[in-house]
Order: structure tokens, then C-alpha cells, then sequence
């Protein structure tokens, strides 16, 4: 049953469509607008040249921006195992107009409540000739981008749902821009840099059938037009989405979705029973990429909270003994029960509410312990010091020993699990995560992917889900080159469109790219400690990790910011960008603002309104980049002043520079 809130007929009847199912009939072109009236989704059969109207051809769809089309016809189709294509000798055989509103609350993410209006359409597309096959595709059109998925219905033409291959078309009108996620295969952790380049260079040149991988969402400028990235939403009982420019030559400039294949077994990509919907595919639209930040869709098109009690599940900050390789208080490197004490009573003197256990305390069995660290002893250390204890596991093993384990670390008290190298994101891998979201609630565990897929709206549904990794994070710094102030002002643009993004920030040996040297114990971060600061703003981290030794905070002014600065946020407000260039975000918790700006190499200026404060003054507490922070990267000025939503704040950002802000109401 479609969750339709209002009147079929009226609206209907206000928009023009037909909303009969009409057989044996082609209707024109469908339309689909967003409630704002700023995008248009269209729906036709394409007729190759000569074929008489009234006869079935490939369902495709476009895409309108205030007016204007940005994306041309595009196919719809699905490869089915043993079957011709799904899509391609269709004709409408009737639609169905509706509308929403998708209202709910987040416990974590860009916004703590959500209200959505959409405009929706379903279609049904039947093939006139045997088999006679039938489908329908169920579109939404909201004001910060539109989705649709397919939709299988039982019938007598198809005994189940085996998906070989999706042939969905995003065909932009032009060589758009693009800033594309390059991975190797199916199984990786999504850990490597966005590149920009046209969509013509993403092609398999010379027609080699390389299958050219690149992640979702990718994010597309077609200057004068519009901004837009494509991606998916809610996975649950499909495979991942990858994207590639299938054509041989430098002339094609669209991409194609490419679904993840099962990891074990040759079979179908997908196999389900009937009725079956796909996952939804999403385009993100705006006059700039800011808008693209601020959407909700992803988790629009999720189900709603499935816990019936979300009273434990609280985001916040942790402290970690990874990152700096286990160091102690006499800064020696020790994997113990004492030396992880020193991290409970650094999170606990910080008000940070968590203590991540990294990787070391179990080997292959996760339901026993080395005898290094005494996880149940550690968690009774940190609840006297009001801190709970999350520890890491590999993902295998979670596989194999999920229900006893997780039933253990209940009574051990355990607060959170952090999964690691999953690398994969199949049908059964997808499956997967959703089997430990649902048993890790019921065990009153919170949940960290990491060497994961990146998300799609799961933690609606399951909001002990708090973080995500792939990113190539901060923890490249510790072996290479690769982490730096570009990625870091490309992140909000492109990986964080997809959901929380685990980057683990907080390096305070900060450094310039001529100084630095990459280094297990003791890391080096290349840019100024201001960006640093600023990262717990303009990342979506509901759990943050403070990865630095804790003896690299002491006596340090600047860390009062990572103390301060919340991890959940009731508003989000992008106020400038370009990605790869610089950033500048704006969150709300309570009545509290807190901004962070970032640039790349390039020393900017940049003026900000502060139009997204409220009435009255705010007293700012300003963490800047001093004068010689460009040469001196761990020079932060701190300032304090009053200010008014009527002003415009300058911040001057060194060479890899930032700012972080704290806005709070004068009393």
C-alpha cells in the first residue's frame, strides 16, 4: 500500500495527470513536479526513428531546474537472469498522482527533525508483446531533489525477482563536471580520493571493458544549469549501486548503475521474491552545492525508527588509543588494561561521554579476551568515572559468533561495537547490516561501520547505527601523504551527502606539507590546528573521535572548543562552498550556532552573513588561525566578541586553515 496522505483524485485533478489505470492505451509524457516548482521529472516511451506512435519502446525519464532540462531521456531497465530487458518494449499503461509529507525525528545528524513535502507519481509500464511482463516505477519529487525505484509486482509473466544487472541512465545534458570516487572493485572500503574531471574522462576508452568503478554519490556541476549528485537510498534487500560511464570513446559523457554482484556464487545480483522494490535512486539538485549538504532526502526515503525504546542511544565524543599507537601516560606504547585507563580518565576530565577500544584485545574468538586488556574490568573503571567503553571487532568474526557475543558484551556492559573491514556490499552483504543493527539494539549496543560501504539512510530505521567510515580519514597520516586540506574541503560535498562520516579528526601535531613525515607513533597532520577544530562542525560525526594522544591537549587553549562543541545537531546551514576550495558550515544544537570553515592550500578571505542566528546578541568565541599560522600551523588565535544576526563576520584562513565558532545567546 503507498503511504499516500492526501486526496488521489483532487490532486489529480489539480495537476493534470491521468490517473487511470487505462490498458491498452499510450498516454503522453508524465510530469512531476516539487512542491517549490523549482524541478520537474518527466516520464515517456522512447520510439526509435520510424516507429509508429502507439507502440512499445524504452521507458525513459528527464529531469527540468527552473525550467531548463539538465538531464535528457534515460533509460529505465532492469537486466532480469534468462529474461530480455525489463524496460526496453514497455508502454504506460496508466499512473497514479499522489502527495507527502515525510515528518520524523533524527537522533543524530544534520537535523534533529525533519519535514519533508513531496509530490509523487507511480506509473506502470507493460509490455505489450510476450511475456507480457509488468512494472511499475514510484517517483517522488521533493524540493532538494527527486527518487524513484522500481517496483515488481507478483504476476504470472515472472516466478521471482533475479537481477543480473540495472541499467538505470543518468544522462546529464552536458559534459558535466564531476567529482568521482575511483575504487578498485566490489569489495573495497571506500577509502580513496574524489577526482575531479569531466564525465567524458571516466570512460572505458577504446571500448575496453574495464568496468571503471566509481562509489555513489557522485556530485555533477553543469555550469549555468545546476548542481547535482547521484546516489542511492534504503538498500534493504538489494545490492549496492556503483557507477560507471559505460561508453568506449571520449564522446560519451553519462554514467549507468552498476550493481554490486555476489561476493560468493556466480548467481543473479539480486534474488527475491515478488512483489519486490529496488533500491531508490537519488538526485540531488540545487543552485549551489550547499543545497546539496542540506538535504534530508537520503533519510526521507528510509523507513521510519523501528526501537521502541531509543533511550540509551546518545551521539557524542570518544576518546581512542589507535591513532597514536597505544601511548601511555609516561608515553611509552602499551596495549593494557592501565594504558587504556589513561583514555577513560582523559574522556572522563574532557566530559567526553565514550572510550574507544581499538583493535588488540580478542584474537579470532571476539568472545574472549587476550589478557592485554580486561574489557569488562575497563568498563567498570569508566562507569565510576561516568564513560562507557566501546570496543573494535573484525567483521568476520561478527559474522560467525554475532548472537553469543553480543549477548556477552551486553552483561560486560559494553556501550558500542566498532565493525571493521566489511568490504563488501552484495545482496548478503547488505543483509548484513541490517542482522547487526537489529541484534546489536537488542542487545542495547550502538554500531560504527567501519571499512564499510557508505551509508544510505539506515540510521532512521535503525538509529543505534551512528557512524560510518569510508572516507580516507585522518588515519592516512600515519602511513602516507594522502590526508589533507583538498580532501578535507571535498568531503562535504561528496562522501557526506551519503550520511555520518567516521573521519576521525582532532590531530594537534600539526604541521606544514614541507615538514611533514608520516609516522606510526606520535602522527603528524598536514594544515593548522584552527582546521582541525573546525572539522567537528563541518563533518557529520555523530561519533566523534578525538584521536590525538591526551597528553597533546594539555595546556592547549584551543582544545575548549573540542570540548564544547556537540556532536548532534538540531540545524544545518551551508553559508559558502566550492569543493576542493573551501567550505564554511553552520550547525545548531539548542540555542547554541557553531560554525567551521575550512580552505585548501589557498589562503582565502572569506565574508559571512550571520543571517542564521536568531534575535538578540551571541557572544562569539572565535578559534582562528593566527597571523603566522601559515608557517607555524599550530597557532591558534582566540578571541571573543559580540555579534548580531545583521553582521557579516570576515575570516581570514591561513594556507590550509580554518575556523571554529561558538555562538552562544547573550543572557
Amino acid at each position: 500500500m503507498l503511504p499516500w496522505k492526501s486526496s488521489v483524485l483532487s490532486l489529480v485533478s489539480a495537476l493534470g495527470f491521468c490517473c487511470c489505470l487505462v490498458a491498452d492505451a499510450q498516454p503522453g509524457p508524465l510530469e512531476l513536479s516539487s512542491p517549490d516548482q523549482r524541478i520537474t521529472l518527466h516520464f515517456s516511451v522512447h520510439l526509435t526513428s520510424g516507429q509508429p506512435a502507439g507502440q512499445d519502446g524504452q521507458l525513459v525519464y528527464s529531469i527540468s531546474f527552473h525550467g531548463k532540462q539538465v538531464f535528457e531521456d534515460s533509460a529505465l531497465r532492469l537486466e532480469l537472469l534468462n529474461q530480455p530487458p525489463l524496460g526496453a518494449a514497455v508502454h504506460i499503461a496508466g499512473s497514479v498522482a499522489a502527495s507527502g509529507i515525510d515528518d520524523y525525528k533524527l537522533l543524530a545528524g544534520k537535523a534533529s527533525t525533519v519535514y519533508d513535502a513531496y509530490n509523487s507519481l507511480t506509473i506502470q509500464a507493460t509490455e505489450g508483446a510476450a511475456p507480457g511482463r509488468r512494472f511499475d516505477i514510484e517517483a517522488r519529487a521533493y524540493n532538494s531533489g527527486v527518487a524513484f525505484r522500481y517496483r515488481v509486482p507478483q504476476q504470472a509473466a515472472l516466478s521471482r525477482y533475479q537481477l543480473s544487472q540495472e541499467d538505470t541512465q543518468f544522462r546529464p545534458v552536458m559534459d558535466a563536471s564531476a567529482w568521482a570516487l575511483r575504487l578498485p572493485n566490489y569489495q573495497s572500503g571506500y577509502e580513496s580520493e574524489y577526482v575531479p574531471q569531466v564525465l567524458s574522462a571516466l570512460s572505458n576508452q577504446g571500448g575496453v571493458a574495464s568496468h571503471i568503478l566509481n562509489g555513489a554519490p557522485m556530485l555533477m556541476h553543469m555550469p549555468g544549469l545546476a548542481w547535482a549528485a547521484v546516489g542511492e537510498a534504503n538498500l534493504e534487500g538489494n545490492a549496492a549501486m556503483y557507477l560507471e560511464n559505460p561508453t568506449g570513446n571520449w564522446t560519451g559523457h553519462y554514467i549507468v548503475s552498476r550493481i554490486s554482484p555476489p561476493v560468493e556464487g556466480n548467481g543473479p545480483a539480486v534474488d527475491a521474491s515478488l512483489p519486490h522494490d529496488s533500491a531508490w535512486r537519488v538526485i540531488l539538485l540545487g543552485d549551489n552545492p550547499g543545497e546539496l549538504i542540506e538535504s534530508n532526502l537520503i533519510t526521507d526515503l528510509n523507513p521510519p525508527n523501528r526501537l521502541t525504546d531509543t533511550s540509551w542511544i546518545h551521539p557524542g565524543k570518544a576518546s581512542w588509543n589507535w591513532w597514536d599507537g597505544d601511548l601511555g601516560p609516561d608515553g611509552q606504547s602499551a596495549y593494557t588494561t592501565k594504558n587504556m585507563e589513561y583514555y577513560v580518565d582523559f574522556a572522563a576530565e574532557s566530559g567526553f561521554p565514550y572510550m574507544m577500544l581499538d583493535a588488540g584485545w580478542s584474537g579470532n574468538d571476539i568472545t574472549k579476551m587476550r589478557g592485554n586488556v580486561d574489557v569488562p574490568e575497563l568498563v567498570q573503571y569508566a562507569a565510576k568515572k561516568n564513560v562507557k567503553i566501546w570496543i573494535w571487532l573484525y567483521s568476520k568474526a561478527v559474522a560467525k559468533q554475532m548472537h553469543e557475543a553480543f549477548s556477552l558484551y551486553e552483561m560486560w556492559g559494553v556501550a558500542g561495537v566498532k565493525i571493521d573491514f566489511v568490504l563488501r556490499n552484495d545482496q548478503q552483504g547488505i543483509q548484513w547490516y541490517y542482522d547487526v543493527a537489529r541484534l546489536a539494539a537488542e542487545h542495547h549496543l550502538l554500531v560504527d561501520f567501519h571499512g564499510a560501504t557508505q551509508p544510505w539512510g539506515i540510521q532512521r530505521t535503525y538509529p543505534n547505527v551512528l557512524d560510518y567510515e569510508a572516507v580516507l580519514g585522518l588515519e592516512n597520516n600515519k602511513a602516507g601523504r594522502r590526508d589533507g586540506p583538498i580532501n578535507r574541503t571535498t568531503f562535504p560535498f561528496t562522501r557526506m551527502l551519503s550520511g555520518p562520516m567516521d573521519y576521525t579528526p582532532g590531530g594537534f601535531d600539526n604541521v606544514t606539507p614541507e615538514d611533514f613525515v608520516a609516522r606510526d607513533k606520535n602522527p603528524m597532520v598536514m594544515g593548522t590546528r584552527a582546521q582541525q577544530l573546525a572539522l567537528y562542525v563541518v563533518f557529520e560525526e555523530p561519533l566523534a573521535m578525538v584521536s590525538d594522544v591526551p597528553s597533546a591537549y594539555a595546556n592547549q587553549p584551543s582544545f575548549q572548543f573540542i570540548r564544547d562543541v556537540p556532536t548532534a545537531w538540531d540545524a544545518t546551514r551551508v553559508l559558502n562552498g566550492e569543493p576542493g576550495e573551501f567550505v564554511t558550515i553552520a550547525r545548531r544544537h539548542g540555542a547554541e550556532w557553531y560554525l567551521g570553515s575550512l580552505t585548501n592550500w589557498s589562503a582565502r578571505e572569506l565574508h559571512v552573513p550571520l543571517g542564521f542566528l536568531g534575535t538578540g546578541t551571541y557572544t562569539a568565541e572565535i578559534y582562528e588561525d593566527a597571523p603566522d599560522a601559515t608557517q607555524n600551523p599550530k597557532h591558534v588565535t582566540i578571541r571573543r566578541r559580540t555579534v548580531r544576526s545583521s553582521e557579516v563576520l570576515t575570516l581570514t584562513l591561513a594556507s590550509g586553515g580554518g575556523c571554529a565558532i561558538r555562538f552562544l545567546p547573550a543572557r
